[in-house]
């Protein structure tokens, strides 16, 4: 049974997970970050400036006119744009691709929706499509729409395969955020595709995609697909008796809640903290069957049982992210796994894991 459940703590981390990067500094900190307010100096020809919406939507480019209406602005995707400005959050000039402001700004790309293995609430935007290389296999996240991403994850032996979804919602709120996704998984052609599993949740996210914490529940199930022998309940006073009711059967199908807390905070100009966790109550049928010894005839009585049981799985992991370029970054993490059921196991995840988009 240990085994299983450790297949399952190991399933359930090979299916989620994200953050980095953010918003660029205030006024305050223009000098040592090299990103300044807008509202600074106004708008100068020929620089580069990011408006962000209420909304979390956000343009790049150059601002060609302001008519303390509305701003006409320069986009490289959109052309010429016109955004009102009673939409717009904040206003940030980019400074130079050389300053090491630049660098923490463009941060905040795809890898910000990102912690370990959970996700919070903040969207990929539509073109920032990324991918991660870690320990056990690849995974690649695309951008549906600004709000819907999908993603295939896998391990190195292309089996077991998981399918991901996630739609981030619109708020009034800069620094909230809600969002629901779905992970759904075959074995592959690990016990000939009799494996299957699933996690289902919805998320909230407060914070700008620098500084973040999200709080998480949903729902998650697996079936392993493994076969083990299964004795029909009885009592069972001969050892063929006993031998003719075994049959073998799929393994029962683990399911239960499960509730996360993750976070992310920038502890340097190109480094951020990144904390990852989940913990899941999940119950399952065992059969248990018990060897009864009688010392009058020198024979055993065999008595098959069902019952419900319950193991509860905790993931820690803690973990820091560097990031110096807007393409890619590098994650270090060591998780710590705890399973307590009948037969209780702890064991460490250490994981490495490599950002890329494109």
């Amino acid at each position: 049974m240990k085994t299983i459940l450790i297949a399952l703590a190991c399933c359930i981390i090979a299916i989620d997970g994200f953050s980095q990067g953010g918003e660029a500094s205030k006024s305050g900190d223009a000098e040592k970050d090299q990103v300044f307010m807008y509202s600074d100096s106004g708008f100068e020809p020929g620089k580069k400036y990011v408006i962000t919406r209420h909304d979390g939507i956000e343009y790049r480019g150059e601002i060609l006119s302001d008519d303390n209406r509305e701003i006409l602005m320069d986009t490289k995707s959109l052309g010429k744009i016109y955004i009102p400005k009673y939409q717009i959050s904040t206003i940030y000039e980019i400074a130079e691709k050389t300053s090491i402001g630049y660098s923490s700004y463009q941060a905040e790309g795809p890898f910000t929706t990102r912690y370990s293995f959970t996700t919070n609430a903040h969207p990929i935007k539509k073109g920032e499509n990324y991918g991660m290389l870690n320990v056990h296999g690849p995974e690649f996240h695309l951008a549906v729409s600004d709000h819907l991403n999908v993603g295939l994850m896998a391990t190195w032996m292309a089996s077991p395969l998981v399918l991901a979804g996630k739609y981030s919602f619109n708020t009034k709120e800069a620094k909230i955020h809600f969002s629901v996704g779905t992970l759904l998984g075959t074995s592959g052609y690990i016990n000939n595709f009799r494996g299957y599993g699933g996690l289902h949740w919805a998320n909230v996210t407060f914070g700008d995609r620098k500084s973040n914490i999200t709080f998480s529940a949903g729902y998650a199930y697996l079936q392993t697909g493994t076969l083990h022998e299964y004795y029909a309940p009885g009592t069972y006073y001969t050892e063929q008796q006993f031998s003719d009711v075994g049959s073998e059967r799929l393994q029962s199908i683990f399911q239960g809640p499960i509730v996360s807390i993750a976070g992310i905070g920038r502890i340097g100009a190109k480094a951020s903290f990144v904390f990852d966790s989940m913990i899941g109550n999940f119950s399952y049928d065992k059969n248990n069957v018990e060897s009864i010894y009688n010392d009058l005839n020198g024979t055993n009585t065999y008595v098959a049982s069902d019952r419900r049981t319950n193991a509860t799985a905790l993931f820690l992991m803690p973990g820091v992210r560097f990031q110096s370029t807007p393409r890619k970054a590098l994650q270090i993490c060591v998780a710590g796994v705890s399973v307590f059921a009948d037969e209780s196991a702890s064991f460490p995840i250490p994981m490495v894991s490599w950002f890329y988009q494109f």
